[in-house]
């Protein structure tokens, strides 16, 4: 981890929740998906040379600790506008990726003075019409992780991330993410039947970025995103898989950075 990339526990609400914050410059905040933040990564430190990025992990997830009240994705958002509210974040630029995509549509569409600008990355959320949303809690982490990606071998982080032996205590705070991820989604699966309606009260600059290969949730979520929100654009990546931001991390970056100043 860079040296100026700091890593500390904020409490909000009697719970302590984890954040590793590096850059300079505007605010701009990361939301990470169901695995968990996975550190501080190349599209990270790429961010950071342009925005102050904060990473926080999510209650439940990393290490944060989860209110007993915390128990939906309602639950989650109206955490998450508390915690923005007290750490000076409220109308910050901002990116969500899958189940942190989801988790800032919703903040988009209740709180509109949340962001100024909102990027959503493959984010759940949306039932598509045609299509599904994988069940990945039915898969081993192993197939989970081989559907994420469209080819491995161009994710320059992949063999750090995914080639080695996880150790124990890794292992069990993967096993706590899944746990808490299942809490926040399964029923229903992946989506909110409101936010399709909701999202039209969505009021500031909205990219949509996925993968054209996502086999986790396919683009057409993308596209039923782009017509719900109000001028939203939506940038599909080709030969990408379900995380852009490891799997091509530069072209990642290169349509974050077209969007967010």
């Amino acid at each position: 981890m860079p040296a100026d990339v700091r890593e500390e526990f904020v409490e909000v609400g009697g719970a302590r929740i984890r954040l590793t914050t590096g850059g300079s410059g505007e605010p701009l905040l990361l939301l990470h998906g169901t695995e968990g933040s996975q550190g501080w990564r190349r599209y990270a430190q790429a961010l950071a040379e342009h925005f102050t990025v904060y990473l926080p992990s999510h209650p439940g997830f990393d290490g944060s600790e989860r209110p007993g009240w915390l128990k939906t994705m309602p639950d989650l958002v109206c955490f998450y506008t508390w915690w923005m509210e007290q750490q000076g974040l409220e109308g910050a630029r901002a990116i969500g990726f899958s189940l942190g995509g989801w988790l800032a549509a919703e903040i988009a569409a209740t709180t509109r003075h949340a962001f100024s600008k909102l990027m959503l990355v493959d984010a759940a959320g949306i039932r598509p019409q045609e299509g599904e949303i994988t069940d990945i809690f039915i898969l081993s982490p192993a197939q989970i992780t081989e559907l994420s990606f469209h080819d491995p071998a161009q994710a320059p982080e992949y063999d750090d991330l995914y080639g080695r032996e996880l150790s124990a205590e890794e292992r069990e705070q993967a096993v706590q993410n899944r746990e808490m991820a299942v809490r926040l989604t399964w029923k229903p699966y992946m989506h909110d039947p409101r936010l399709p309606y909701l999202l039209a009260r969505v009021n500031m600059p909205v990219r949509i970025v996925w993968g054209r290969q996502d086999q986790l949730i396919p683009v057409e979520c993308g596209e039923l995103y782009q017509q719900a929100i109000p001028g939203a654009e939506l940038i599909v990546i080709d030969n990408c898989g379900h995380v852009p931001q490891l799997e091509k991390p530069d072209a990642f970056v290169s349509a974050a950075m077209e969007f967010l100043p």
